[in-house]
């Protein structure tokens, strides 16, 4: 997932997805490099907060979307440049090529981590997660005289042609938690069947999570699939839409850590990977994310005043993220072949 969001120095290098690195300087016990999905405003709020706790410690980092993410370090797999792994998807982090690359590792209060959302050989641990929603311009809607979509389902009806935007599945983790979801709670057969007639009304597919909910944000079109938190803060910063989670249950995504078996730097790293279950992580965590799996902290009234239930796991389909992942690179092959290339 990416954002249009620009920061000066080091930030501006986040926001073009530039890697802060110096890699032909020694390696320092005090510096590590860490390769995440999190998204650029809710990155740069973590690593300030990080860098309040940890002043001692320089972290590098290099922000891309989970897709590009995952080509990255497949490429690199020879020679890994990253110690650590942030807050990136665990359908991704599940892959046998990826799992491979990481040394188990239990930090310090991994007990606030109920085990569904460890690897059973400790390989990784999921901190925080999203969930698919739909950004609705209420708007563009009394314009165009179009209902209030309250389901996927509404938003095959032809008035919605050319009304709605996507993430692209191959580039973006929310992209493709929508699609496997949707196969998911339908099965193959009718999944496809019912993309097929999503298609239909979908002006373009973008790379970007977030960006769909900011160009319907904008007024661009009347409905951006994309994640709840994106669109909580589009709310919050006074944009005319409104979220809606599909009825039929939202598609979501874990994020979760890991530390790099090849990583020249494993102290520092560790010391990184105990930070993000700490008190100061978590309270920061509950400011940006929809889900937040470690104990500890409540979900912002403003997220509950922009729509997100109280009970977040009442809407929340039950994903096989095992299935998600064995099943991508099948999944994104057809899809591109059906949908990328019209």
């Amino acid at each position: 997932m990416t954002s249009q969001q620009g920061r000066p120095g080091w930030r501006a290098a986040l926001a073009a997805g530039a890697l802060a690195l110096s890699l032909g300087a020694a390696a320092q016990a005090d510096s590590i490099t860490v390769y995440t999905s999190y998204e650029e405003d809710e990155l740069t709020a973590f690593l300030d907060r990080m860098r309040q706790d940890l002043p001692d410690l320089t972290v590098n980092v290099l922000r891309l979307s989970t897709g590009d993410l995952m080509a990255r370090i497949l490429a690199e797999s020879g020679n890994p440049q990253h110690d650590v792994i942030w807050g990136w998807a665990v359908t991704s982090m599940i892959d046998p090529r990826i799992s491979e690359m990481i040394e188990p590792y239990a930090p310090a209060n991994i007990d606030r981590v109920p085990e569904r959302f460890r690897d059973p050989e400790g390989r990784w641990f999921a901190v925080t997660g999203y969930m698919g929603a739909f950004c609705v311009n209420n708007e563009v809607l009394e314009a165009r005289g179009l209902p209030m979509p309250t389901s996927w389902a509404d938003l095959t009806d032809p008035a919605f042609a050319g009304e709605v935007v996507m993430p692209n599945p191959a580039s973006s983790g929310t992209g493709y938690l929508q699609i496997a979801s949707l196969l998911q709670m339908m099965g193959e057969e009718e999944g496809w069947e019912f993309l097929r007639a999503l298609d239909a009304n979908i002006a373009q597919y973008i790379k970007s999570g977030s960006r769909p909910c900011n160009v319907a944000s904008q007024g661009e079109y009347a409905v951006g699939a994309s994640f709840a938190l994106r669109a909580i803060k589009n709310i919050d910063e006074g944009y005319p839409i409104t979220m809606v989670i599909p009825a039929e249950g939202t598609g979501n995504e874990l994020e979760a850590n890991a530390l790099m078996a090849s990583s020249q730097n494993k102290e520092a790293a560790q010391r990184f990977l105990d930070w993000t279950l700490s008190d100061s992580a978590v309270d920061e965590y509950f400011k940006w994310k929809e889900i937040v799996t470690i104990t500890g902290g409540a979900i912002p009234q403003s997220f509950l005043d922009a729509g997100l239930p109280e009970d977040i796991a009442s809407v929340m389909w039950p994903m096989d993220f095992a299935w998600s992942a064995e099943n991508r690179d099948r999944i994104l092959a057809q899809w591109q072949e059906e949908f990328e290339d019209e």
